[in-house]
């Protein structure tokens, strides 16, 4: 297919976007406190979700190839899920010890100190080697100073190219992984990283998607990269509270327009997000993801109070009962 074809079939999900709270200032600081301070406040739980998911996929990604193994994680801001998939740590860990730091009269060199001590101090769960892609440049060179991360790369590849120095070290993923950039990058950015297939092997892709963005033209670039995508079916996993009304209002539109019921998810007051997995065809065949692994959906942890239009929307979005 044509570079012209391709970008006729992007999604555009700009529209959707104007809606969601902007937190883009608390990926631009040199240290993550204002990430879990802000995120914490509204109960953000993906990446703890998200970390038994890719322990699984790891584990089998390194069955498969019979060694260690290298993982991409796509829009990794601090480096979170790379310190969850390396070591023996939780979320709800992370966050205590932010929301504590978060307290305390340290500049960010301090933290920055204090933080590369600490992830030093943790034996690595498995062999594996990280790499964070993202369009903050603070954000990735604290991943790389404290150790997180193994190799750090920026760049925006909805609007630019790859790096020249970055193409052979991609060209070693066996496995791409992201929690939340689905919806700000589209397969605009799949598509480039096609370059991660250069060693002859396409990286499995495992990613978490918000329920209002369509991920079908992201599944159609896999599939030009020889990947068969899978929808974990039966489950979605929280990714946080609704910051207020209007994105509560916005989703809510977004799902409607795709045909889809927020009832007892969205409606609820929580954004919720499903897993989408691509893999060749004959491994997805061999062993479907529902299979291969097993998740918890993150729906009965304690959120706090969700926005007032939930409240108002969610008799009117759930069926009416007989009886």
């Amino acid at each position: 297919m044509s570079a012209t074809a391709i970008a006729a079939a992007t999604t555009d999900f700009s529209d959707i976007n104007r809606s969601k709270a902007d937190f883009s200032a608390i990926y631009v600081q040199p240290d993550p406190r204002a990430y879990f301070r802000t995120l914490g406040a509204l109960g953000y739980v993906i990446p703890h979700l998200a970390r038994p998911v890719f322990d699984q996929l790891i584990e089998a990604r390194q069955r498969a190839k019979g060694g260690p193994i290298t993982v991409l994680d796509l829009g990794c801001s601090y480096g979170v899920n790379a310190a969850l998939m390396k070591y023996a740590i939780d979320y709800d860990h992370l966050t205590e010890r932010y929301d504590i730091l978060t307290y305390q009269q340290l500049g960010s060199d301090e933290i920055l100190a204090l933080d590369r001590h600490y992830f030093a101090s943790w034996p690595r769960k498995r062999d594996i080697r990280v790499i964070g892609l993202d369009i903050s440049p603070q954000a990735v060179a604290y991943g790389l100073h404290c150790g997180i991360l193994d190799h750090g790369i920026v760049a925006d590849l909805e609007s630019g190219e790859i790096p020249p120095d970055a193409a052979k070290l991609l060209s070693e993923v066996d496995l791409i992984v992201s929690t939340g950039c689905v919806g700000y990058v589209t397969n605009k950015t799949f598509d480039k990283l096609a370059v991660c297939t250069a060693n002859g092997e396409a990286p499995w892709v495992a990613s978490f998607v918000l329920r209002m963005f369509d991920y079908g033209d992201i599944a159609k670039t896999l599939a030009r990269q020889g990947l068969v995508t899978q929808k974990f079916e039966g489950a979605t996993f929280v990714q946080r509270r609704f910051h207020d009304e209007e994105e509560m209002r916005g989703t809510l539109d977004a799902l409607a327009k795709r045909g889809l019921s927020a009832a007892g998810k969205e409606a609820d007051g929580l954004f919720h997000a499903e897993l989408f997995f691509s893999r060749p065809k004959e491994e997805s065949l061999a062993r479907p993801i529902n299979q291969l692994v097993s998740v918890a959906s993150g729906a009965n942890r304690n959120y706090g109070r969700r926005p007032r239009v939930a409240q108002r929307q969610t008799k009117a979005a759930r069926p009416a009962r007989a009886g």
